[in-house]
């Protein structure tokens, strides 16, 4: 959303980093898990699989 966009014109979003991606800390694991349903890139999953793990090790 942000990339191609220079700064004066950029909306702040805070779930969105400078250039475009996802932040994916304040998510719950609700959130995050829809969120894995709906992404296709691997790399995404990937990182997306990664938040689950790190909210599950400090729920734990």
């Amino acid at each position: 959303m942000a990339v191609g966009q220079n700064q004066k014109n950029r909306k702040n979003d805070s779930m969105l980093t400078k250039t475009g991606k996802t932040r994916l800390g304040p998510l719950n694991s609700a959130q995050l898990t829809s969120l894995m349903e709906k992404s296709t890139k691997p790399k995404e999953k990937g990182k997306i699989l990664r938040a689950l793990s790190k909210l599950q090790l400090v729920a734990a």
